[in-house]
């Protein structure tokens, strides 16, 4: 009969669709496929926090080297072939351009945080032309010494002389490109605020003037 058929048919098709999970292709529910949770993938921001241990590590490391040369400097300068070399007058410019420079970076972050960004562009802009002034000086004190004939293999004292300000200078040229970065980093698009960018540059160039500080008083006291 053809009622008896019908009854088998619709049995049949229940079943399959049973053994292929009663659903076909239709997403589980609850998630949108974006994740174990159900939820979109987020933009991990790493801590602030990570940058000032990296800085300090870095301030540590340098300031290890530095000691291990002071060092062997206060032990060398006993010799009988050590001469003194004087201290060029334009260094002690040099000094104050320095010390300048860290007043010009204090005041530029004193004014991102009252939310002055044109004063602040300016006052790190003073900054970074005081840096570079400061190795500009460097450069013509180190050629006043060559032109008197002091050269870094004249004597040990003249060694460590060129030895201590040229490597103050290579990592003060390593502050002023930290400068410059922080000055036309767009942050909008970056991992880190422009405020914390700013502070951690400025330990670092605080530390390299409080270094010059100390290679310029031991170079002039041990004699």
């Amino acid at each position: 009969m053809p009622g008896s058929t019908a009854t088998p048919e619709i049995e049949l098709v229940i079943e399959k669709k049973n053994s292929d999970g009663g659903g076909g292709n239709l997403p589980p529910a609850g998630g949108d496929g974006g994740g174990d949770d159900g939820k979109r993938p987020r933009h991990w921001k790493p801590s602030p926090k990570r940058y000032y241990t990296g800085m300090a590590l870095g301030i540590v490391s340098i300031l290890m080297f530095f000691m291990a040369l002071a060092s062997v400097f206060l032990v060398r300068r006993g010799s009988g072939d050590w001469i003194p070399v004087h201290i060029p007058t334009l260094m002690w410019m040099n000094t104050v351009v320095l010390l300048a420079s860290s007043a010009a970076l204090e005041m530029a972050r004193h004014r991102l945080g009252q939310g002055r960004i044109s004063a602040y562009r300016n006052l790190w802009l003073v900054t970074t032309i005081l840096g570079v002034g400061f190795l500009v000086g460097q450069i013509v004190a180190w050629r006043q010494l060559v032109a008197e004939g002091i050269y870094l293999a004249s004597n040990p004292a003249s060694s460590f002389f060129y030895i201590f300000t040229g490597a103050h200078a290579l990592h003060l040229f390593g502050g002023v490109a930290a400068l410059m970065f922080v000055a036309m980093r767009n942050f909008n698009q970056a991992q880190v605020t422009r405020s914390v960018a700013a502070e951690v540059t400025s330990y670092y160039w605080h530390f390299m003037d409080a270094l010059w500080l100390f290679l310029l008083a031991l170079l002039y006291l041990g004699k």
